[in-house]
C-alpha cells in the first residue's frame, strides 16, 4: 500500500520551518557566551551554508530509501548493521535531548508571563502533558503544521517590526577582532537555529512531484530559516548588550521587556505566541523521537518491548514513555546549554555518517532509483561532508567532557546489544526500504516526519 502523495511545496515549507522555528526563540543566544557578535555571525553563516547543501543530499537518501528508521536505515543499507547502530545512537541523542532543552525554554517563557510559577515546574508540566497527548494518538497533520508555523512566524515578525525603531547599528561593531576558536565554540548554538530541519526529508514519499516540489518547498523553507536566523540575530544585537542575554532561556521576551517594559501588552502577546511555537516544536520532536526509538527497536537495536504498538491507536506508547523518561531526567539534571550542545553533537555525528552513506551509495549503488537527485555532485555534497566532519570533530575537541558522556553511553549500548546486533541483524533487506511491508502501522502520514 503506497502512502498518500498529497504534499506540495507549501506543506514542505511548513514542515521544514515548523520543526525548527522554536530555535529562533531561544538557545542560539548561548553562543554569545563564547563569541562576540562578529564571530557568532560568521558561525551562523557557515552553518547556513552547510544546511543548505546537506538538506538536499539527505532528501536524496530519503526519497531513494524510504524507511521509518530514517538515517539509521540509510547507514544500515550502506554499511551494514553497525553503521545503522552508530547512526541510530547519534540520531537518538539529537532527538531525545532536544525536547528537554525546548521544555526548559517553555518553562522560562511561561515564568516570564506568570512569575509565581517556578520555571522547572512549568517545564516538567508541559513535557508530561505533551507526552500524554502523544499517548492518546493525536496526529500532527501537514495542515496543522502549516497553521502553527504561520503563528510562530507571525511572532518573529512582531518581534522584528517592534524593535526596528530602537535598533542601534552602532551596537553591531563589525570592527571587532575575530578568532577561529570562538567561532568553533559557537557552532552548537548556530546549529540550533536549524537543528532537526532534516526531518522534513522523511516526507519525501508523500510529495506529489518530488523532482520539482522538493526543491521549491525545501528551498523556501531553508531560505526562510536563514532569513529569520540573521534577522533575529541582528535585531537582538542591535537593541541590547549581547552578554546580557547570553545565559537566558527566554532571550526574545527579555529583549522586548528591556525595551518596552515587562508588563507592556505587546511583550505579553509576543511571549504567548512564543509559547505556542515552542509547544508545537516540542510536540513534533516527541513524535520524532518516539518514531526513532520504535524503528530502532523493530530492527533489533533496542529491546523488543519498545517496538510494540498500542492495539487501538497504533501509537508506540512504550517508545513515547521511554524517550520521555530520559528527557525528564535530562531536564532535571542538565543545563539547557549543555543539552543543546549534546543534541548538536549527536546531530553532527548523524550528518557526517549520512553524508558518507550518500557517497557510498552513489559509488556502489549507481542504479538505485532516485526520485530526487542532489545537484552539483560531487562538489556540493563534498562541501557538506567536509563541513559535517569539521563540525563533529570541533565539538569533540572543544567539549571533551560532554563527548566522554556520550562515549560512555555508546559503549554501554554496544556492550549490551552488540552480540544481539551481530547475530540477528544483517544488511538491511532492500524490500523493507519501501512504502510497503511494516510501514503501515506507524506511517509518516501519522507524524509528518
Amino acid at each position: 500500500m503506497k502512502m498518500n502523495q498529497s504534499l506540495g511545496p507549501i506543506h514542505l515549507w511548513a514542515i521544514a520551518v515548523g520543526l525548527v522555528i522554536s530555535g529562533d526563540y531561544f538557545g542560539w543566544n548561548f553562543g554569545w557566551q563564547y563569541a562576540n557578535f562578529k564571530e557568532f555571525a560568521i558561525a551562523v553563516g557557515i552553518v547556513a551554508i552547510f544546511y543548505s547543501l546537506f538538506s538536499f543530499s539527505f532528501t536524496e537518501l530519503s526519497a531513494s530509501l524510504p524507511h521509518s528508521g530514517g538515517p539509521s536505515a540509510y547507514a544500515h543499507f550502506a554499511f551494514g548493521a553497525w553503521g545503522g547502530f552508530l547512526v541510530g545512537f547519534f540520531t537518538l541523542v539529537e532527538f531525545v535531548l532536544a525536547p528537554p532543552a525546548i521544555a526548559s525554554a517553555l518553562g522560562a517563557y511561561f515564568h516570564f508571563i506568570f512569575p509565581t510559577v517556578p520555571p522547572m515546574l512549568a517545564s516538567i508540566s508541559f513535557f508530561i502533558l505533551l507526552l500524554i497527548v502523544n499517548l492518546f494518538g493525536v496526529k500532527q497533520t501537514a495542515k496543522f503544521e502549516l497553521f502553527v508555523t504561520l503563528v510562530a512566524v507571525s511572532g518573529l515578525v512582531i518581534y522584528t517590526v517592534s524593535l526596528v525603531p530602537t535598533f542601534d547599528p552602532a551596537k553591531l561593531d563589525f570592527r571587532q577582532d575575530w578568532k577561529f576558536l570562538p567561532i568553533l565554540h559557537a557552532l552548537p548554538y548556530a546549529i540550533w537555529f536549524f537543528l532537526a530541519v532534516e526531518g522534513v526529508a522523511m516526507s519525501a514519499e508523500e510529495v506529489k512531484n518530488p523532482s520539482t516540489d522538493i526543491p521549491k518547498g525545501y528551498g523556501a523553507g531553508i531560505s526562510t530559516l536563514i532569513f529569520f536566523a540573521f534577522t533575529v540575530l541582528f535585531v537582538t544585537a542591535g537593541n541590547i548588550d549581547t552578554r546580557s542575554a547570553s545565559k537566558l532561556d527566554y532571550p526574545l521576551s527579555f529583549v522586548m521587556g528591556s525595551v518596552f517594559g515587562t508588563n507592556f501588552w505587546l511583550v505579553q502577546v509576543f511571549t504567548f505566541i512564543g509559547l505556542f511555537g515552542l509547544i508545537a516544536s516540542l510536540m513534533g520532536i516527541i513524535l520524532g523521537f518516539s518514531r526513532q526509538i520504535f524503528a530502532l527497536a523493530r530492527e533489533g537495536y533496542l529491546p523488543n518491548f519498545l517496538s510494540r504498538l498500542d492495539s487501538k491507536s497504533f501509537i508506540p506508547s512504550n517508545a513515547v514513555l521511554f524517550g520521555g523518561a530520559i528527557g525528564i531526567i535530562a531536564l532535571l539534571f542538565g543545563d539547557t546549554d549543555q543539552l543543546i550542545t549534546l543534541a548538536a553533537m549527536g546531530a553532527c555525528g548523524m550528518y557526517m555518517i549520512s553524508m558518507l552513506s550518500f557517497f557510498h551509495l552513489r559509488v556502489y549503488k549507481p542504479d538505485l532509483h532516485r526520485p530526487f537527485q542532489m545537484i552539483g555532485y560531487p562538489i556540493l555534497p563534498g562541501i557538506s561532508l567536509l563541513l559535517s566532519v569539521l563540525f563533529f570533530f570541533a565539538m569533540i575537541f572543544l567539549y571533551k567532557k560532554l563527548f566522554l558522556i556520550l562515549g560512555m553511553f555508546l559503549v554501554l549500548w554496544a556492550l549490551f546489544f552488540g552480540v544481539r546486533t551481530r547475530k540477528k541483524i544483517g544488511r538491511i533487506p532492500r524490500n523493507q526500504l519501501s512504502a510497503d511491508g511494516m510501514e503501515s502501522p506507524l506511517s509518516r502520514a501519522d507524524t509528518d516526519f
